[in-house]
């Protein structure tokens, strides 16, 4: 895990759930965190393309996920045992749905929960608006275009 001071990341060893029967398909992907953006965080699958495929959601949800099924629409997270290991373990099943499709994937419960508590350590749960410039924010979306 890398802790840049203002930001931290995992790189994680993904399944792909790739169909109906259970195919697995092994994908690295990483985890990141930034107090810059205190209530996001960034899943970036290595998916053989030039830039990683890229989706953000909010941090909250991938820590409740990680107690129970949660989430609405394009993201859900929950629990789970593992379904491609003979010996089990517990995973964070990541549900992503889009216009063009929607994937499973399975992420080492243990390996997210060390990546959180990580965050946590640089931005603690709840201190999120510390670390966000709210007057700047609406200065930007205020301010007129060119």
């Amino acid at each position: 895990m890398v802790d840049g001071g203002s930001a931290v990341s995992t790189e994680l060893d993904l399944a792909l759930i790739a169909d109906a029967e259970g195919a697995i398909v092994p994908l690295a992907a990483g985890l990141s965190y930034s107090q810059d953006d205190p209530y996001a965080v960034r899943l970036d699958l290595h998916v053989g393309l030039d830039e990683p495929v890229t989706w953000v959601f909010a941090r909250d949800l991938l820590a409740a996920g990680a107690e129970g099924n949660y989430g609405l629409g394009d993201v859900r997270v929950w629990p789970s045992l593992a379904s491609r290991d003979e010996v089990p373990a517990m995973v964070l099943n990541i549900r992503l749905s889009s216009p063009h499709g929607r994937a499973k994937f399975e992420a080492p419960l243990r390996d997210v929960a060390r990546f959180l508590d990580r965050s946590y350590e640089l931005v603690p749960r709840g201190r999120e608006s510390d670390h966000v410039d709210l007057d700047a924010a609406l200065a930007e979306i205020l301010r007129p275009a060119p």
